[in-house]
């Protein structure tokens, strides 16, 4: 039985600022996508946002020293919980989300700083706000680790050089991708 949950978190800057009509497409697709995150195979939960509805916030909401004002006081980020590597692997290259992260360019500069970062932590634990920007610093200043890492260069719960099972992803998006159609029919 796994002990750990894998912490996911994303960081990026638009381009313009967050209201600029160029960004319409990304919040188009904002809502839409944390549903389709929701509703995915391996999902536990995810942080909201300091005054806004949804979710409870995982603390208060910092961002890394890559941070630059756009005149909005805020840049897209996430914080989330998995239950293997193969999940948020599965929701982030399939679908709406793959969708959007081919468009990313038009709306995010292109990070010199890495777009997000993984970790594991405790079953009963919540990472922070802070604790997400602390490992995706590290990640940044110094090569993958177990304590933290991306896809590419990877670490089981027991912190163990691995690698992300193929053929779980595809499980999942093919899980995922009939959650989605579901979900489709219920909203037409």
């Amino acid at each position: 039985m796994k002990t750990k949950r894998l912490a996911l978190y994303t960081f990026g800057i638009f381009r313009a600022p967050a209201s600029d009509p160029v960004n319409q497409g990304f919040h188009d697709r904002n809502d839409r996508n944390f549903l389709i995150a929701e509703t995915s195979e391996g999902f536990i939960a995810r942080s909201g946002y300091d005054e806004e509805p949804g979710p409870e916030s995982w603390g208060v909401q910092v961002f890394p020293r890559f941070y630059s004002e756009r005149g909005d006081g805020w840049s897209p980020s996430t914080l989330s919980l998995w239950k293997d590597l193969a999940s948020p692997m599965a929701f982030s290259y399939a679908g709406i989300h793959r969708e959007a992260m081919r468009r990313g360019r038009e709306w995010f500069l292109k990070p010199a700083w890495p777009p997000y970062v993984l970790w594991w932590v405790e079953r009963d634990y919540t990472p922070t706000w802070t604790e997400a920007v602390v490992r995706h610093e590290f990640l940044h200043d110094h090569k993958a680790s177990a304590f933290a890492f991306d896809f590419k260069t990877c670490f089981d719960e027991d912190g163990r050089s691995t690698t992300v099972d193929s053929q779980v992803v595809k499980q999942n998006m093919r899980l995922n991708e009939e959650r989605q159609q579901m979900i489709q029919i219920v909203n037409s």
